[in-house]
């Protein structure tokens, strides 16, 4: 029987290539979106096309209710035993000019969102002694960024959060881990930087691809990357 997987925010650039790897590791693939469900039903259609099993979900991470009733469906069906918690939003402001609602819509989605998916799938998925959790985060948690106190405020808690609940699951065959890109050529990062920037930011002197951080979460989500738990790894092409 196949592993199911749920990946948060899979119609986006990053989260569709996880969705793609994961499929094509064999893995029963639940696409989450908010807005973008066509986009995720798209994704779905196509890696059903190429042989694969995924279908497309739509809920709200920062609407607990809804949240609750996604998730209760998806367990009837069986415990997930992949989950990526890729979701995420921004809303960049320096700190002086930031609203009170850019500061708790970011921080809701990012981090209260991380919990209400997570903690009602842990048990389901502590019973089957195996279980994959990997979190996207940011290399603005790790060196911060000018605009994004509030997101760097959620990554970096979820940095925390990952350290912890993996403490908690090691003996129960379940690993936790987060991935934190740096600049990732995507729809919503390639208005931000231009090749100039690129090449001052980054040793590599290139963006990364959605597919390279895809590889990285497909690895850490597999048998492979059984003893590795409670990390922060990083895939920025040697950016400090």
């Amino acid at each position: 029987m196949n592993r199911r997987a749920l990946v948060t925010g899979g119609s986006g650039g990053i989260g569709a290539a996880i969705c793609r790897r994961l499929a094509a590791d064999g893995c029963d693939v639940l696409i989450h979106a908010n807005t973008r469900i066509t986009a995720a039903q798209t994704l779905a259609d196509e890696i059903v096309a190429a042989g694969g099993s995924a279908r497309a979900i739509a809920f709200d991470l920062a609407d607990e209710a809804a949240c609750s009733a996604a998730i209760e469906a998806i367990l009837d069906d069986g415990p997930v035993q992949v989950l990526v918690n890729n979701a995420g939003v921004h809303d960049d402001a320096v700190m002086p000019g930031m609203g009170a609602g850019q500061w708790q819509r970011v921080i809701d989605v990012n981090l209260n969102g991380f919990f209400r998916v997570t903690q009602p799938l842990l048990l389901p998925m502590i019973r089957t002694r195996w279980g994959r959790i990997v979190t996207i985060s940011s290399v603005a948690a790790l060196v911060g960024n000018r605009g994004q106190v509030n997101y760097s405020a959620a990554k970096g808690a979820l940095h925390a959060a990952t350290r912890s609940l993996s403490l908690e699951v090691a003996a129960r065959g379940v690993t936790v881990n987060v991935v934190a890109p740096g600049i990732i050529a995507t729809e919503m990062s390639e208005p931000a930087f231009d090749t100039e920037a690129i090449a001052r930011l980054v040793p590599m002197k290139r963006s990364g691809r959605a597919d390279e951080v895809a590889e990285l979460v497909g690895f850490l989500a597999s048998d492979r990357a059984a003893y590795i738990t409670g990390q922060i790894i990083s895939i920025n092409g040697g950016m400090a």
